[in-house]
């Protein structure tokens, strides 16, 4: 019969096991926030990012979508969903809106580029488009408030995306964190709560600062507040990115 361990040794040993117990679990959290970017995961809160805001009709006008500054050689670009693009009339993006007030300025844009999927026939698949914006006394909006790399033909899911945006029901923006998921070989879904009307064109930001998504896409990014998606960036938007990129 083997001899039972003294009460110390017992105390001891559940000492050791607790401590490697929280060491692991130290590990796999900080393993997954660096994978994974910040959480909790699917729920939505009150946002802040300079480099997103909203896209108004005109001077004055109502918000009516959202937009990103992206990385660009003339400092001076931003995406956004192609159907927020459309029509004749002037438009006007305000970075980090809150409140009616424009702390970063508003940048009157100047020419927009919509991909001819979208142009030819409203192709669901096509639905991103860029602005270059009109620089303000000789500095350009990326001066004033940085740009998130565009990047195109990364796996859906391989990491989870901050969506920011702004309801038209707001006047402060929304946040949420989340990995896509494939819906179809073209398209991607995320499941965040409160993503209302206003909110198409907002960026789909991984943890290392790429726009990876543009809410957008299917049913012109969801018919639910609780569902949105993006077209999967593939090489249409890339070459649509090279050529709004080019203009100064």
């Amino acid at each position: 019969m083997p001899l039972s361990p003294s009460s110390g040794t017992v105390a001891r040993v559940k000492r050791v096991l607790s401590v490697a117990v929280i060491l692991v679990a130290l590990i796999t959290a900080s393993t997954a926030t660096a994978d994974d970017g910040a959480g909790p995961f699917g729920v939505t809160v009150t946002g802040r990012d300079a480099r997103v805001g909203v896209l108004l009709r005109g001077a004055g006008g109502g918000h009516f979508c959202t937009a990103s500054v992206v990385d660009a050689p003339h400092r001076n670009l931003i995406v956004t969903a192609a159907h927020c693009l459309g029509g004749d009339g002037a438009q006007v993006f305000v970075p980090g809106y809150r409140n009616g007030r424009a702390p970063y300025g508003e940048w009157t844009v100047r020419r927009r580029f919509l991909p001819r999927g979208w142009t030819d026939g409203h192709d669901e698949d096509s639905d991103v488009g860029f602005a270059v914006l009109a620089p303000r006394g000789g500095t350009e909006v990326q001066d004033v408030v940085g740009g998130n790399r565009f990047v195109t033909g990364t796996a859906t899911g391989a990491t989870a995306v901050t969506v920011t945006g702004y309801p038209n029901a707001r006047e402060t923006p929304v946040r949420c964190t989340d990995k896509p998921a494939a819906f179809g070989r073209t398209q991607q879904r995320i499941a965040c709560p409160g993503f209302s009307g206003g909110t198409s064109g907002s960026p789909w930001v991984n943890g290392d600062g790429q726009v990876v998504g543009v809410l957008g896409g299917h049913d012109q990014g969801g018919t639910t507040s609780g569902i949105s998606y993006s077209v999967v960036l593939g090489a249409e938007a890339r070459r649509l990115y090279r050529q709004a990129a080019g203009h100064s």
